[in-house]
């Protein structure tokens, strides 16, 4: 057999979907697509990711009573490859099977999200949905949908509630404000490669707050730059990113980190988000070092909630914002814990 030519992995989930599967859902009312994680779902795949746990896949979601023999017809009607790879694959973590999911939309959304979002969601269970689970919903590619159940689940998901995403860009301001003042002093005390450090995370932060300015998820660290360098923002501010993090000296450092400060302040201002707020840099009290004053921003954010149970909130923000563990962003059970906790601390 000829080695198998790589195609995106949308593509080759359609095509399969298409010649395939959809022949044995015949009459059967249902839902595919290729979603969840995976880096062809944001579409980051390339010849690279074929080497391992590569191949057609895809998501049938149909009633839960033809579940069970649609599972096994599947199984039935496969071929062993398709389009020259193999339609059954696993990895060390997984045995070698077909990896066709056959099962209802309530299930799947439950196993992804750990809550089944059939109407308006709480702030709680909001905050409580890792951005990388919701591009595993949101993004992807959906080939069929008969009812129109996943399109209205896509749709309610797609974005935060208004006043929540105004919430949400306050605490990722706060963590800005919370240590912008940390690059100068730490260069003051001698200490370079601490300041590195600093602004190392600072460039992160600043980032996030890029993705939510632009009202969009950000994916988990593998694709992260790379879903930056898709942002309407990222060409002007790429380059004073980078040269914050790789410039000689220290000084010019420092002023790539503030010149894109001020180009996050005034894309804040663009959004129309709050009143707009100067986006100069200034010096941080009396000490001799420059600061955008992030706080400015929190505090005009804060001004146009209304919401008084979410101004009463810690501004620790969305679950992602606070916890930085792949082992706990990776299990929604144990995230709704941890988000829960985090709006127990707000009622206190």
């Amino acid at each position: 057999m000829a080695s198998p030519r790589f195609a995106p992995g949308t593509a080759l989930a359609e095509a399969f979907y298409r010649e395939v599967l959809e022949p044995v859902l015949a009459g059967v009312p249902h839902s595919a697509g290729l979603l969840g994680p995976g880096s062809e779902v944001l579409g980051f795949d390339s010849e690279r990711s074929t080497d391992h746990e590569w191949g057609p896949r895809a998501q049938l979601f149909v009633p839960a009573e033809h579940v069970a023999g649609l599972t096994e017809a599947v199984e039935r009607a496969l071929p062993d490859h398709f389009r020259a790879w193999p339609t059954r694959f696993g990895s060390d973590r997984r045995p070698v099977g077909p990896r066709v999911e056959v099962t209802t939309l309530t299930e799947w959304l439950r196993a992804q999200l750990g809550v089944v979002p059939t109407g308006e969601l709480s702030h709680d269970a909001w905050l409580a949905l890792p951005q990388q689970r919701l591009l595993g919903v949101t993004a992807g590619a959906v080939f069929r949908d008969d009812t129109g159940a996943l399109g209205t689940v896509r749709q309610r998901l797609a974005w935060y509630p208004d006043e929540l995403w105004v919430w949400l860009l306050a605490c990722q301001w706060r963590r800005i404000d919370q240590e912008e003042p940390f690059i100068g002093r730490t260069l003051e005390a001698g200490d370079d490669l601490g300041a590195r450090l600093v602004t190392a995370r600072l460039v992160r932060e600043l980032m996030r707050l890029c993705f939510l300015l632009e009202r969009r998820y950000a994916p988990y660290s593998k694709w992260f730059g790379s879903a930056f360098a898709r942002l309407d923002c990222a060409p002007a501010l790429s380059p004073l990113l980078a040269e914050s993090l790789s410039a000689a000296s220290a000084e010019d450092r420092q002023a790539a980190f503030l010149g894109a400060c001020r180009r996050v302040a005034e894309l804040h201002n663009r959004r129309d988000v709050t009143a707009p707020v100067d986006a100069a840099p200034r010096q941080f009290h009396d000490r001799p070092y420059l600061v955008l004053g992030a706080g400015r921003f929190v505090d005009a954010c804060l001004g146009r909630i209304t919401d008084p149970a979410l101004r009463r909130r810690p501004l620790i923000g969305a679950v992602d914002q606070f916890v930085d563990s792949t082992d706990v962003l990776a299990q929604p059970a144990l995230v709704r814990r941890i988000g829960s906790a985090g709006a127990r601390a707000g009622r206190g």
